[in-house]
């Protein structure tokens, strides 16, 4: 569960965010849309403790984000939060497999565990064959689901994605799509997805617009 209250934040004299409140329900998948500019990026850096807030508390399943010290938020968000962007953020020198298993060595898990989930996941997401591949030898949707297993290798609670299907091509960007409700339905997690594609909006469980850093 993720619960706002009172988010403000600017940046100079600009006033990007003013007062948002805000409730999204565990396993919800939800859109957030609006024109660009709008401040939902910045919504959602600060959703995932990656920006902090001139004002206001975020809440997910009852941790206190920005009470937490700074080793305490860092630990959280490795935990708890899966991110995935719309320019894929892989590491060009490292294979599919080894990109998958970072957070996980971050954690602190070991070498067979680790490779042992992102196996699991990459079989999952129908990349087992393309393992040992960098992801310049990978497909843009074969990268973003690299990308997605990646974000799901410590099994957060919360997945946050930011244009995820931006730059894929119309078949590719609906696999993905589908692919967001599959983990909402296999997985305990709740998905926030910033978007600009209509469809993935009107298919979502529900849809959240910001306008002039204002909830319509």
């Amino acid at each position: 569960m993720i619960e706002l209250s009172g988010i403000r934040k600017s940046f100079g004299v600009v006033d990007v965010l003013k007062g948002i409140d805000l409730h999204i329900e565990s396993n919800e998948l939800v859109s957030l849309v609006g024109p660009s500019g709008a401040g939902k990026t910045t919504l959602l850096q600060i959703i995932g403790s990656l920006t902090r807030p001139d004002q206001g508390s975020v809440h997910i399943h009852g941790t206190n984000l920005f009470a937490l010290k700074d080793h305490e938020l860092s630990r959280f968000r490795n935990r708890e939060i899966g991110f995935v962007f719309q320019f894929h953020q892989l590491l060009p020198e490292f294979t599919a497999l080894e990109n998958v298993c970072i957070p996980a060595f971050i954690k602190g898990s070991s070498r067979v565990q680790a490779e042992k989930e992102a196996l699991e996941l990459l079989s999952f997401l129908n990349l087992n064959h393309r393992i040992h591949h960098k992801p310049s030898e990978l497909s843009g949707g074969e990268q973003q689901r690299v990308a997605v297993a990646r974000a799901l290798i410590n099994k957060p609670r919360l997945l946050l994605a930011d244009e995820p299907s931006g730059n894929l091509d119309t078949q590719n960007k609906q696999e993905l799509h589908q692919l967001f409700f599959k983990l909402r339905d296999t997985y305990p997690i709740t998905i926030l997805i910033v978007t600009h594609d209509e469809h993935l909006a009107e298919i979502s469980d529900r849809t959240i617009t910001l306008i002039d850093g204002k909830l319509g």
